[in-house]
């Protein structure tokens, strides 16, 4: 998420009641395109629409562990997790990237096989009118969880929706192999192939996303400019440094110290850190923000400064 649509994230309470209603939705929506497609290959036997089928039978499984894991990660901190149990969208991420890309093998090894052996497709006409009316249907939740990402930033419900952006894109390649098939017979076993590779890319994409979260991997830089840029507005704040982000689930976490004159009573800094902390959380809702003061260009090196030598 860019800084831009920073301002758009709502308090962590908020964002998983709406992240869980997205991904409830998207457990309906692979429901349903389980039964159409199903139905349509039943009736045509085209690889490239049981390649489709995969996808959306493991989008539904994803889509499960997405709700599982949101409702986990929403869980207020306990004694052994103080942080809270944000990072459970991160697992979730893992899980679903491993589903993606299972079924990118799968999908590759069945157009493969139907390269080399093609047959003859079916019911066109039914298959065509199903993918048409799965796109029409993934293209709604996909609408649906980009404006739920947008205010959450969800990395469950961002992992979901790379699923259904593969789905929405491998319907496209499904619907032109299959209207194709008649006249190119190669051409389901060639869109199977493309549907593949498309998993395969959306699938990696994803588990480097949960990755990056799962190893505390900063905010991006525009947001901790801003971060810096929203401390510096609160008079008596003299400059930022040591700035540290992670993002953990819907929360966010800032640690940054903040230079003040040195002859400040203790009881003016910290109102100083109060105004600071109330900017940062009024553009970052929930977020658990901790500011240490420093005497302007009078203190010696300490915490992490010190742990690492500096």
């Amino acid at each position: 998420m860019d800084a831009a649509s920073a301002p758009l994230r709502l308090a962590p309470a908020e964002a998983a009641r709406l992240a869980i209603r997205t991904s409830t939705l998207s457990v309906a929506a692979a429901g349903l395109l389980i039964v159409i497609k199903g139905g349509a290959w039943l009736a045509s036997g085209s690889v490239a629409l049981l390649s489709s089928l995969a996808d959306s039978g493991l989008d539904l499984a994803a889509s499960l562990f997405t709700v599982l894991a949101i409702r986990y990660a929403a869980t207020p901190p306990d004694r052994e997790h103080r942080f809270g149990h944000g990072k459970a969208e991160a697992f979730a991420g893992l899980a679903q990237a491993g589903l993606v890309l299972t079924s990118a093998v799968l999908v590759g090894v069945a157009a493969a096989q139907r390269l080399l052996n093609p047959e003859p497709i079916t019911a066109t006409g039914a298959a065509i009118g199903v993918m048409l009316a799965s796109l029409v249907v993934t293209g709604l939740l996909i609408w649906a969880q980009t404006r739920t990402v947008r205010a959450t930033g969800s990395l469950a419900v961002a992992g979901d929706r790379a699923h259904y952006l593969a789905d929405f894109a491998s319907n496209i390649a499904v619907l032109i192999g299959v209207a194709c098939a008649g006249a190119f017979p190669i051409a389901d076993p060639i869109a199977g192939v493309f549907v593949a590779g498309y998993l395969l890319y959306g699938g990696l994409g994803v588990l480097r996303h949960a990755a990056d979260h799962l190893m505390d991997r900063e905010l991006a830089d525009e947001e901790r400019a801003r971060i810096e840029t929203l401390a510096l507005d609160e008079p008596g704040v003299l400059g930022v440094h040591e700035l540290r982000t992670r993002a953990s689930g819907l929360e966010t976490h800032i640690q940054l110290h903040i230079d003040v004159d040195g002859d400040l009573t203790v009881r003016d800094a910290h109102r100083i850190i109060l105004g600071a902390e109330a900017r940062i959380r009024a553009v970052y809702p929930g977020a658990d923000v901790i500011i240490h003061a420093d005497p302007k260009d009078g203190a010696e090196p300490h915490g992490r400064e010190a742990a690492l030598g500096h």
